[in-house]
């Protein structure tokens, strides 16, 4: 059995090495087939008491490819290089956030 090295670990996805744009696409992809609305947001920080994050714009709301949402990361993670920027999902019916994954880590971390 290996054990992980110490180091800072982030939401989902991330004992996992930073993800490719086509990995991030399929996670996107999952979302829209899912019925969730996308949201990209930003932190300068990623600390677990820090619960709340920058909206990179609204939810897109009416986002039905992969294509819209990668154009918003691409977007935020070029106008905010020194921050986190995380894709989430939202559920309309349950009225809450229901996945989210790091895209962008902070330089330096």
């Amino acid at each position: 059995m290996q054990t992980l090295p110490k180091e800072r670990r982030y939401e989902t996805l991330s004992y996992l090495p930073p993800l490719t744009d086509i990995q991030i696409s399929k996670q996107v992809q999952y979302i829209i087939d899912q019925g969730y609305i996308p949201a990209v947001e930003f932190s300068e920080e990623s600390e677990p008491e820090q619960h709340y994050w920058t909206l990179w714009k609204l939810p897109l709301f009416n986002a039905s490819t992969v294509n819209e949402v990668m154009n918003e990361v691409k977007a935020c993670r070029s106008e905010y290089s020194n921050c986190f920027v995380r894709v989430v999902g939202f559920d309309n019916v349950k009225q809450c956030q229901v996945l989210s994954f790091i895209v962008a880590k902070k330089k330096g971390y």
